[in-house]
């Protein structure tokens, strides 16, 4: 699985982020320089490099676009230094409420080449270490496991901090071909005292991996503080490089041939049940086709659907906003060819839609605080088909809302009054930039 074949040198950096993001764009600089001028050819920066601050408020202010002026400062760095840059974990803005925790990794010409969101939130309340973060409640999870990625190091698996817990993603991002396994991290100083090591050096072990972990430390304001030791742990499990206290960096070298030889002497993947176990692979996941144009007209059996309405699209499946709304959020699927029946579908198709259906649904609970939602299949006239195209409905579920068949929610819809062109393409609007 190795991709290069000779030693490289890489830092990974320690810093105390605070809710100043100039100040902390410019500590990034300064350990940017110092890892260039000790050879490194790629440099590790930690989770919330960009910002830390105290309130669910400041983190979505401070949120920005993946091309913004944040990223345009670390993607000048990159090239100025003519290094490669892992970016921990920044801000990307979503909407007014959420944000996504991006893990972004620049070339050495300032080319972004890679951004993986974190998919595991960390959602922990430990009273006894008074210790309570919930980072779902501005944090939109991802939905993908992103492809190691090719750099002069070797091949980069991604992950952030709380994704060290899941072992399935670290064997995942193996399989797909990782050298090297990244975790930058702000983690607390309560779990760090006790989980952060033994976690590391238990993904390098099992992964026959390089792992990079780089750190946030020490105290970011009167809420938090981080529990620093950024390290870097080679394929047999040994700590080869850590931080001291304070903003630093570590120096190591990552020997490619050293992770042949480790899995050669020990061929764990060669011992591996898989007739027993899952063998650990991504799931196939939709990728969104092109952009939605809002003056098309799509044609929803004898009706239509206007672009401006959509707000998720495929080659083969449309979700759109709903003219008649049951509860508020209630929004439609459908395949863009035009059929009655899921008997009609190819199995593409077929596979296409239930794909659809699940990240929309997944986005229609984010975006309406709920956990559940019901999901009607309208499939052929006696289903309460009035559109004649097979569709779906989704309706976002409270405890105090009564559960109810499709076909009543239809019956329902029907004494609701239509909304506007404009209302359903403002709602469209809001919930595109969930799929980003």
């Amino acid at each position: 699985m190795a991709s290069v074949q000779s030693k490289k040198i890489i830092a990974v950096c320690q810093m105390t982020a605070k809710d100043d993001k100039q100040s902390n764009i410019n500590t990034c600089s300064e350990l940017v320089k110092s890892a260039k001028a000790l050879n490194a050819e790629m440099a590790f920066l930690p989770e919330s490099c960009d910002f830390i601050g105290e309130t669910r408020s400041q983190f979505v202010e401070n949120a920005e676009d993946i091309n913004g002026e944040t990223m345009q400062s670390f993607r000048q760095m990159a090239k100025d230094n003519n290094i490669w840059l892992s970016l921990g974990g920044i801000l990307e803005k979503v909407d007014g409420q959420k944000v996504r925790n991006a893990h972004v990794v620049i070339n050495n010409s300032g080319d972004i080449v890679s951004v993986y969101r974190k998919i595991h939130l960390f959602d922990v309340d430990i009273p006894e270490k008074k210790l309570r973060i919930m980072e779902s409640d501005y944090v939109l999870p991802g939905d993908k496991i992103v492809e190691p990625v090719d750099t002069p190091v070797g091949k980069v698996g991604l992950a952030i901090c709380y994704d060290m817990r899941f072992p399935e993603l670290s064997l995942t991002l193996t399989r797909m071909g990782a050298d090297i396994l990244t975790y930058p991290s702000a983690f607390t100083f309560a779990t760090g005292a006790v989980h952060w090591e033994t976690l590391l050096r238990a993904r390098a072990i099992e992964n026959q991996c390089y792992v990079v972990a780089a750190a946030q430390t020490g105290s970011h304001n009167q809420k938090r503080s981080s529990w620093g030791h950024a390290m870097v742990v080679d394929p047999w499990g040994t700590v080869v490089a850590q931080c001291s206290e304070g903003t630093n960096i570590a120096i190591a070298q990552i020997d490619l041939s050293y992770i042949k030889q480790v899995r050669s002497t020990m061929p764990v993947w060669q011992h591996r049940r898989n007739d027993l176990y899952a063998e650990m692979t991504p799931l196939k996941t939709v990728e969104k086709s092109s952009e939605i144009e809002d003056k098309t007209v799509y044609k929803f059996g004898q009706t239509s659907v206007p672009g401006s309405a959509v707000f998720y699209k495929t080659n083969r499946t449309l979700a759109f906003t709903n003219k008649r709304c049951v509860v508020p959020g209630h929004v439609l699927v459908m395949p863009i060819r035009c059929v009655q029946t899921l008997q009609e579908l190819e199995t593409d198709e077929m596979e296409d839609l239930l794909l659809v259906l699940n990240r929309v649904k997944t986005v229609v609970e984010t975006v309406n605080g709920v956990s559940s939602t019901t999901t009607g299949i309208q499939t052929g006239a006696d289903a309460g088909q009035t559109v004649k195209h097979l569709h779906v409905h989704i309706l976002p579920r409270k405890s105090t809302q009564p559960d109810k068949s499709c076909e009543t929610a239809k019956m329902d819809a029907d004494y609701k009054p239509e909304r506007t062109a404009a209302e359903m393409a403002a709602e469209a609007a809001m919930l595109r930039s969930y799929f980003q």
